[in-house]
């Protein structure tokens, strides 16, 4: 029986062999490696994979999709929300102390399997993501332009990335209404050390209005927490690079 995508769960199965291939060719699986792919759907990449890798570990929150995925002898199915798997635990529960994720997100909730996995850097090797084209520029954005957000300093503190693959709306079915891209995110090695909340919250106010100024939003912050500080608040949030956003986080918290 055919599998029909479900709306609630984002569900748009990517059909394109020559795009697949290419998918694969980036993530460059090899025998043996720990990988996690989240939302394998009808198992379109998730085939090619375990060809490569031997076995492979899924995460499908579709009940239905998971019993059609549990018939394959090679696939070690989690049953779950993936907002809800501990990656740490699961790369202890692999024993292996590094993982490689990969997958097709669902578009509806990206941005916080993102967050989530930030959470969970420490036990990552690398990930292979395809997403919406307009939120991985917002990844990859630099200072002073449009694009470049709050999604950007927190991710480009902790990632090195790459957009590394253009996906067309006509290489799923059904065809999503927005143009997708395949990203690669690997951990940098030696990040600079920051309270992770902290510099959340702080680029979070940065941004809430990034249309003023940020003595308007940035200062009052800081002038609650009763901090003096010589940073130049005559600018607006998307104007500020990744490592001052670091530096004042790291001056705060002293």
């Amino acid at each position: 029986m055919k599998h029909i995508a479900r709306k609630r769960f984002g569900q748009h199965f990517l059909s394109d062999r020559g795009i697949i291939e290419d998918i694969v060719d980036a993530i460059d699986p090899k025998p043996g490696q720990p990988m996690v792919e989240i939302g394998p759907g009808l198992a379109a990449l998730t085939q090619p994979l375990v060809e490569r890798l031997g076995r492979l570990t899924v995460i499908e929150l579709d009940r239905d999709l998971a019993i059609r995925l549990r018939l394959h002898s090679q696939l070690d199915v989690v049953e779950s929300d993936v907002l809800k798997v501990d990656f740490t635990a699961l790369a202890a529960r692999m024993e292996v102390p590094k993982l490689r994720v990969a997958g097709n997100l669902p578009y509806n909730i990206s941005t916080p399997i993102l967050f989530h996995l930030l959470d969970h850097v420490g036990v990552v090797e690398d990930q292979h993501f395809m997403l919406q084209k307009e939120v991985i520029d917002r990844m990859v954005a630099r200072p002073s332009t449009a694009a470049y957000g709050r999604l950007s300093v927190m991710l480009q503190w902790r990632y090195a990335m790459e957009d590394v693959l253009f996906v067309p709306p006509e290489s799923f079915d059904p065809p999503p209404r927005v143009d997708s891209a395949v990203v690669r995110m690997v951990p940098r090695a030696e990040p600079a050390a920051v309270n992770q909340p902290l510099l959340q919250e702080l680029v979070q106010v940065a941004f809430s209005q990034r249309r003023k100024l940020l003595r308007h939003t940035l200062g009052r912050w800081l002038e609650a927490r009763e901090h003096a500080h010589s940073f130049d608040l005559t600018r607006r949030a998307e104007e500020v690079s990744v490592d001052e956003y670091v530096a004042l986080a790291q001056a705060v918290a002293k």
